[in-house]
């Protein structure tokens, strides 16, 4: 497979090729994650055809460092872009909705918050990743797994060799410590 500063340098020639390889060298990974938001296969295969074009229209000028890391987080957007749409009006199933209500208790939905709060979901991003430096690395592997990428617990527990148990154990006890840590740095919740 091609390297990934090889493809950034055919999407800033212009080349055709760089979704080509991009699809095969990233394609299973970015429909991963839109599958576990969406639980839907068509729906991923759409999500990741708009990532293609999203990455094509944003490099350049955008050059990232990391090319998985960008296509992953276009990914997850649109996705959830592409669930609340799905969901305007309903609730439904697939590990979005699970992992996004249990994070409620947490954090508020984005979609509540009105622009003036800005400033707030700076520090509130601050605090965060200052939480999630501060995990053990397994925790912060669960975390990341379960509420970025939408992992349901099985998968999870899969990847860490642990039971589905151990994982909904942890995932509870990471929450209610970032629970206490946002009410001491005064986040509103």
């Amino acid at each position: 497979m091609m390297e990934d500063e090889k493809i950034i340098e055919l999407y800033f020639q212009r080349d055709e090729r760089a979704l080509a390889e991009t699809s095969e060298k990233y394609g299973n990974y970015c429909r991963s994650i839109a599958r576990n938001i969406l639980n839907d296969e068509e729906a991923a295969k759409e999500c990741f055809n708009d990532t293609l074009l999203r990455s094509w229209n944003t490099i350049p000028p955008q050059k990232p460092d990391s090319l998985a890391t960008f296509l992953g987080k276009i990914t997850r957007n649109l996705s959830i872009s592409a669930w609340r749409r799905e969901h305007a009006a309903k609730r439904g199933g697939g590990e979005a909705v699970l992992a996004m209500d249990e994070l409620s208790e947490c954090v508020a939905d984005d979609s509540q918050r009105k622009a003036d709060q800005i400033v707030e979901d700076m520090v509130i991003r601050e605090v965060i990743n200052r939480f999630l430096a501060g995990l053990s690395p397994q925790n912060r592997r669960i975390f990341v797994r379960r509420y970025w990428y939408f992992c349901s617990v099985r998968e999870i527990a899969e990847a860490d060799g642990l039971s589905e148990s151990n994982v909904m154990t942890s995932l509870s006890r990471i929450r209610e410590k970032l629970k206490k840590t946002l009410e001491k740095a005064g986040v509103v919740l």
